[in-house]
């Protein structure tokens, strides 16, 4: 339990950081939606994107696993969605969703993915359940 709250945790920190380091990248929520926010992506984390890597397992061998980084871009561009539909979170990724999807989404999400893929795998590493 100890170990979620901590990715939890540097999750919500991650989501505040990024806008700081990404000037594509906006938040301009509260600790609330915040929370909400790691909270989302910890859920679509656990739920879709296993269902996502499985039914991409084909492509993802060919290309050797360079298509996890699209599954991951498409995953944070899904949060931010979400995350404007439920709870009016704040979050902008390279114009997206208010603007539509462009190219400046779609690769400033490829960096977001990384970036919370790192973290989430340092956080793993420190805190093990």
């Amino acid at each position: 339990m100890k170990g979620k709250i901590i990715r939890l945790a540097a999750t919500a920190v991650t989501f505040l950081v990024l806008p700081t380091l990404l000037p594509q990248v906006e938040f301009t929520g509260g600790t609330m939606q915040l929370i909400a926010l790691a909270l989302l992506f910890g859920v679509v984390n656990a739920v879709i994107k296993p269902i996502a890597k499985l039914l991409a397992f084909p492509i993802n061998m060919m290309t050797l696993g360079l298509f996890g980084l699209v599954i991951n871009a498409a995953l944070v561009l899904v949060v931010a969605w979400a995350a404007d539909l439920l709870f009016d979170a704040g979050l902008v990724i390279g114009g997206f969703p208010p603007d539509g999807l462009s190219l400046e989404a779609i690769l400033t999400a490829f960096i977001v993915g990384i970036v919370l893929t790192i973290v989430q795998t340092v956080a793993g590493l420190v805190a093990r359940d």
